[in-house]
């Protein structure tokens, strides 16, 4: 069993709500999680058909047998379930009774914010961080960047050659059909591979609808499905007190390479190595170590971009309390003055001496100027390092 970050942050808040709701992609370890971290609690799923029969017609009757609380998996298949949810836990007024979890949260997330508002904290869990695999050991970057994070692939020794497309097939079946009354799957999936193929960059929806045959609503109405799938996330531009024309679009992001790769066609880390958005692969990474950080402590994504009408720009703008804390992330093993272009132009920008972060392919950590420069193993630690000292954000 790898131990999951979260683990402690989910008892916390079990101690402070009556409800703990815990949404993200499918077959990101929620169910596993949740039965490791509360064992006292009985496990029900309304993948049963008979529990969500019972839960259907009697749903008084359902929750009654569980006067401790209980563990309830893909809750969003009854979606009435919360209204009685949200009458229980007030009557009892107590904390600590139940958990829910889904991977569909845009089935069930309005029904959570209308019924269960106050009474649930919601908390999402990605796939593995590269802690929670590999620890503080180093491995091959292009074998860490095709296989991904997903856990299945660790706990049950799946290949990524054979996982990713059955996950991919199960999502758009199942998941995208609940969603959306979208007839022609194929095309959908075609619009799912040119996305991939425009991950860490900036999203032109226009491109995409062209190339899809589709409108620039309905590129909306897609992308809007992947991100409540936690399958792509849209980091905005970062604009605060910055008198420059800056790009308004957002930049889109997968959460996860391994899904990026087998949708690129790529199967090998040769083909990995030389491939045109081996870059952009590498950026992913990054960003999706950052996005883990945050959402699995539970805490918002505070990340953001910056590009300018010049050009310049920025991968990542760490938005702190402390100001803006610039990182660039660049996929080469060697150091050279260019990866320094976009972070001194920035500390210029702002009016503060600001310290910066890099991270790079290579193995290596340094201390360059201003700039903490870390490996690719070594994001959790950036992060850290960055945002948690004031001393280190802020010249005297």
């Amino acid at each position: 069993m790898i131990f999951r970050e979260a683990a402690p942050i989910l008892k916390r808040l079990l101690k402070s709500f009556p409800i703990v709701t815990v949404t993200g992609p499918r077959q990101s370890g929620k169910s596993t999680l949740v039965k490791e971290v509360f064992p006292e609690k009985q496990y029900v799923s309304f993948e049963n058909l008979t529990l969500r029969k019972l839960a259907k017609e009697d749903p008084n009757g359902f929750l009654s047998q569980f006067p401790n609380g209980a563990i309830i998996d893909e809750v969003q298949r009854v979606p009435d379930i919360f209204s009685y949810l949200q009458t229980l836990v007030d009557e009892r007024n107590e904390v600590g009774l139940f958990i829910l979890t889904g991977s569909n949260q845009f089935e069930y997330m309005q029904n959570l914010t209308q019924s269960l508002a106050g009474r649930t904290a919601i908390f999402k869990l990605l796939p593995f961080s590269y802690s929670e695999i590999y620890g503080k050991n180093k491995v091959n970057l292009d074998e860490m960047l095709l296989r991904g994070f997903y856990p299945a692939i660790f706990d049950k020794n799946i290949s990524e050659t054979d996982f990713y497309p059955s996950y991919i097939a199960t999502y758009l079946e199942r998941d995208v059909r609940q969603i959306s009354n979208i007839m022609n799957l194929s095309v959908f999936q075609n619009f799912l591979e040119l996305c991939a193929g425009r991950t860490g960059q900036i999203l032109n929806k226009n491109s995409i609808a062209k190339k899809c045959g589709v409108s620039q609503p309905t590129i909306e109405e897609w992308i809007t499905i992947l991100e409540a799938s936690f399958i792509v996330y849209r980091m905005r531009p970062y604009h605060k007190n910055l008198k420059k024309r800056i790009i308004k679009s957002p930049k889109l992001y997968f959460f996860d390479t391994g899904l990026v790769c087998n949708l690129l066609n790529i199967e090998t880390t040769e083909q990995l190595k030389k491939h045109p958005l081996r870059g952009e692969i590498f950026e992913t990474y990054a960003v999706s170590e950052f996005i883990k950080y945050r959402l699995h402590q539970g805490f918002r994504i505070n990340l953001y971009y910056y590009r300018d009408s010049n050009m310049n720009e920025i991968d990542v703008i760490i938005d702190t309390g402390y100001g803006p804390v610039p990182v660039e992330i660049k996929s080469g093993k060697t150091i050279n003055d260019s990866f320094f272009k976009g972070l001194n132009y920035f500390r210029k920008l702002s009016g503060k001496h600001k310290k910066s972060g890099l991270i790079y392919g290579g193995d290596r950590t340094y201390l360059f100027k201003n700039t903490k420069i870390k490996n690719y193993a070594e994001v959790y630690e950036m992060y850290d390092e960055l945002v948690k000292s004031e001393n280190w954000i802020l010249e005297n």
